[in-house]
């Protein structure tokens, strides 16, 4: 019964501290827009016609985002969350 519960505890404390890593690593990252390449997003687009990554369609889509380093978006010539939306509404307006 003890060997159960090591095992228990110990599995618990392994998903605690990949949680607790995981949120430390998405401080210190931004969401960059419009440099993802087709199925290399990391999640959702801005339109909302998917909620998952890989699943951009196309190249540097102002909607789709990766994460990058802190800092390191505007060097790759993306945008933050407000500036793909304008892009999108101006595109819109054409």
């Amino acid at each position: 019964m003890k060997n159960h519960q090591l095992v228990l505890s110990t599995a618990l404390a392994s998903a605690l501290s990949l949680g607790l890593l995981g949120t430390a690593a998405a401080a210190d990252q931004d969401k960059c827009y419009g440099i993802a390449k087709a199925g290399q997003n990391d999640c959702g687009n801005l339109a909302g016609t998917h909620g998952c990554s890989g699943e951009a369609k196309v190249d540097n889509d102002p909607g789709e985002w990766k994460y990058v380093a802190k800092g390191t978006c505007k060097s790759l010539k993306g945008m933050d969350a407000n500036e793909a939306k304008a892009k999108i509404a101006m595109a819109g307006k054409k």
